[in-house]
């Protein structure tokens, strides 16, 4: 920075001096004195200028310093609006290096989570190469499908939760209607399996986007299937209460211990029972959370060991003001 530029930036001090020196020199001429002392005038201008100067060429030198310490990142400011800068800059950089670990963060998850998808859709791929080679199961290979489009499914889901609120449309759904439907899909695997399935839910209506909501509830569904022995129930129910709608999904399958419990719901956790009896990637549950949070809605598991596992997606029973909104418009 040179002197000149350095000036610039000094005019308010400048002024100031310009200013004391017409306030001294208009109190000297009205003095009305016969024979005015302008050696004397000259003299205190001569040295209030030389104090300007040297003020001017200190600050010019602190400048200088500062600006060699930027680089270090210890800078000692000159003024306060400098301090309050340094401040806000201090932390503009701990916002971005918190997005940064979060973009990192999210970064590592997606590729956890691609890796994990591709090692889980080779299994059903290889046992298909295999009905190939042998004599075609229909039940099998349609239990193989299946397996495949749950893995698409998820893969596209997953791709779809940062723009999610580009890509919903609040209805009323209704929740007995949705799960028949899932119950269908299913239907050769409750077959294969003769697992029992004991539909008690009640015709009932919520707000939320069904494409999504029928997701949510299929991976629940498909969660008690694959942890269910042959044999087994599901069951179905609904509960209405003054505060909220429920439905659950109750199953007679290996339970979760209460340990991993908590866990569930978190991105990529198997757990005790996805390691032991199935190969999992630990996604299904954590989208289904997700997605139902950012519907309105939620999950709850409660589970015992060994005997059952029950998933309750629980729904806001006040009036959804979007919809209301909506209703109106048409």
């Amino acid at each position: 920075m040179t002197f000149l530029r350095f000036l610039s930036y000094e005019k308010p001090y400048i002024y100031l001096y310009m200013v004391g020196f017409l306030i001294t020199a208009a109190v000297f001429y009205a003095d009305g004195s016969d024979s005015p002392a302008w050696g004397t005038f000259f003299y205190a201008f001569t040295l209030i200028s030389l104090v300007l100067l040297g003020f001017l060429f200190v600050r010019y030198r602190q400048n200088l310093r500062v600006m060699r310490q930027m680089s270090s990142g210890d800078i000692d400011s000159l003024t306060l609006e400098g301090e309050l800068t340094r401040q806000y800059l201090d932390e503009l950089k701990v916002q971005h290096i918190r997005e940064m670990n979060r973009v990192h963060d999210r970064q590592n998850e997606h590729y956890d989570f691609i890796v994990s998808w591709f090692h889980e859709i080779k299994t059903p791929i290889a046992v298909l190469r295999l009905l190939q080679q042998t004599e075609m199961d229909a039940n099998s290979l349609r239990e193989e499908i299946a397996k495949i489009e749950n893995y698409i499914d998820q893969a596209l889901y997953y791709a779809k939760l940062d723009s999610f609120n580009q890509d919903y449309d609040i209805q009323k759904c209704d929740l007995l209607q949705i799960s028949k439907d899932i119950v269908k899909t299913h239907s050769k695997t409750f077959i294969s399996k003769k697992i029992r399935i004991d539909m008690q839910a009640d015709w009932m209506e919520v707000q939320s986007d069904p494409k999504w909501l029928h997701f949510i509830v299929n991976q629940i569904l498909t969660n008690s299937l694959k942890y269910t022995e042959h044999g087994g129930q599901i069951t179905i129910s609904s509960v209405e209460t003054p505060q909220e709608k429920q439905l659950l999904i109750r199953d007679s399958g290996i339970g979760i211990s209460p340990q991993d419990l908590p866990r569930i719901f978190n991105r990529g956790f198997t757990g005790e029972t996805g390691r032991k009896h199935t190969k999992s990637t630990g996604m299904g549950l954590y989208l289904a959370q997700q997605l139902s949070n950012k519907l309105g809605h939620y999950l709850t598991c409660t589970s015992e060991a060994g005997v059952f596992t029950q998933c309750i997606i629980h729904f806001p029973k006040d009036e959804d003001p979007y919809l209301m909104l909506r209703q109106q418009t048409q």
